[in-house]
């Protein structure tokens, strides 16, 4: 495996923080609450995941030398529930991280003086980079915030719980001390 170059480094753990976010707010969800919208209108978590699948596949697969927007990629049809059942939500999540993980454990430093394209936009690769971060990391809070309102009183948080910040607060500084 190709060495993650440090100012890749910081953008891998978050993506890796993204991807454990929106698992661990699932997890918490029966498979008929994976499919429910909140709103008419809206989408749900199931189609949230299939269009970030999709545009993870297109932005990722073949990064520096195609244009991020794949010519195969049907938008429109990333917003239609056709999963049979919770596998397949998983599968898809799956195969997208899997694309944006593989993408950038192949870069190398001299990738990043490198342009590429999206929908025929250039852009540096450390700025798809930081599109891709932010697009995600909007997606998930989606994802994480569908999930606590459906989850109700079934919902463990995903940080420091209302009312332990002080609790967490003297534990961490407890652990920073003992180092």
């Amino acid at each position: 495996m190709t060495k993650v170059l440090p100012t890749l480094a910081s953008a891998v753990a978050l993506f890796q923080h993204q991807r454990r976010l929106g698992e661990r707010a699932m997890s918490q969800l029966t498979d008929a609450e994976l499919r429910q919208a909140l709103a008419p209108g809206t989408n749900s978590i199931a189609v949230i995941v299939k269009h970030m699948s999709g545009n993870m596949r297109s932005r990722w697969t073949d990064f520096l030398h195609s244009d991020g927007e794949k010519p195969d990629r049907n938008r429109e049809q990333e917003f239609a529930d056709d999963f049979a059942d919770r596998g397949e939500i998983v599968a898809a999540w799956d195969r997208g991280w899997d694309c944006v993980f593989s993408a950038l454990a192949d870069l190398i430093e001299s990738d990043l003086q490198h342009t590429v394209t999206i929908r025929g936009e250039p852009h540096s690769v450390i700025h798809a980079i930081h599109r891709q971060l932010d697009h995600y990391g909007y997606h998930v809070g989606q994802i994480v915030l569908m999930a606590r309102i459906l989850a109700g009183d079934r919902w463990q948080h995903l940080s420091i719980a209302p009312g332990q910040s002080a609790q967490f607060n003297r534990q961490m500084d407890e652990n920073w001390r003992s180092t």
